[in-house]
């Protein structure tokens, strides 16, 4: 700023005002370089309010609205009156001098906005660069979350279980064999049918889950029950694919499942969001947690909302609350 008052200063002499002026010529840098960083300090007051108020990703239109408008109206309010004062007591306010301070005023309002254009330019690439970044960032834990739901449907283990129900009902009880390997497809198509998908709706979830489900209750028999308790106009929102899914497994994986210790999840809508819970009851022998099935679903949702995924454990309860959406 100190630069440019001097450059304004110069710039004035040379274009406007090039006589003795009948004072010393370090009162006209002098006055150039405060009269610019007042201006400057006040449109940066303005630049961070309207940061606050009217930030650049949500209210680009808005902000190119108002923010020159301010800016302009503020600068041409400081310069003027700071040059009244500067020609009042130290030129003395004649003719010559009115006319030097329109020509001031003009020059000071066109190198505002220029500096205002190349800030407002600069901000605007810096937005659009983190909005580059940010949807990267997305992309690749969504292909990461992706992954891992392909990773937990098809990974030995899974296919290994499903593969000895169905071997064991083939001998014992065809027709439920027949209707088991439906429901395999019915999981194995809805995987990779929604692997590129972002957000699907709550209906289609529950129809995959309820198919999942299916396999549950054959391979685990009473020993698991699920509760579903779903409000039937939350159906039509939406949340990222397979995330009922992954909580699901993730309670079957830290629970005993038994006879004498069933497990019990429950499904339910509640008000905006959907809820997820188990009564607690932790393995002998338990598995090792990289905590990812949750760290996914929560990744995924900060990129579509601010909403956040809650994750409990009040007294003998484990719930998990995601946020169900009302766009695409």
């Amino acid at each position: 700023m100190v630069v440019v008052g001097i450059l304004v200063s110069i710039l004035l002499k040379i274009v406007i005002y090039d006589e003795p002026s009948g004072h010393p010529i370090w009162y006209d840098f002098v006055a150039s370089i405060i009269i610019t960083i007042v201006v400057w300090e006040g449109n940066l007051i303005i630049d961070d309010q309207m940061n606050r108020k009217y930030p650049w990703v949500d209210k680009t239109k808005l902000r190119l609205l108002i923010h020159p408008l301010l800016a302009i109206l503020y600068s041409s309010i400081s310069l003027y009156l700071l040059m009244l004062l500067f020609n009042t007591y130290v030129c003395g306010l004649d003719t010559h001098h009115r006319e030097l301070m329109k020509g001031s005023l003009l020059i000071g309002l066109l190198v505002t906005v220029i500096i205002l254009s190349f800030e407002i330019g600069g901000q605007l690439l810096q937005g659009w660069k983190r909005s580059l970044l940010e949807v990267e960032k997305y992309r690749t834990e969504s292909i990461s979350a992706q992954l891992q739901n392909l990773k937990n449907q098809i990974n030995p283990h899974f296919l290994f279980n499903n593969l000895s129900v169905l071997s064991s009902l083939v001998y014992d009880d065809a027709d439920k064999a027949v209707d088991f390997i439906n429901q395999l497809s019915k999981v194995y198509r809805y995987v990779l049918e929604q692997k590129d998908t972002e957000l699907v709706q709550l209906e289609n979830e529950i129809r995959f889950i309820e198919s999942y489900i299916f396999l549950l209750k054959i391979r685990f028999d009473k020993n698991i029950e699920f509760h579903l308790d779903i409000d039937p106009s939350s159906k039509e929102k939406f949340l990222p694919p397979m995330s009922l899914q992954m909580l699901c497994e993730n309670a079957i994986k830290h629970n005993e499942i038994s006879h004498d210790h069933p497990l019990h999840i429950h499904l339910y809508s509640e008000g905006n969001k959907l809820v997820v819970s188990n009564v607690i009851r932790d393995r002998k022998q338990a598995e090792p947690s990289s905590n990812t099935g949750l760290k996914n679903i929560m990744d995924r949702y900060r990129f579509f909302t601010e909403e956040s995924v809650d994750i409990l454990r009040e007294g003998e309860k484990f719930i998990v609350r995601i946020p169900l959406l009302k766009f695409v």
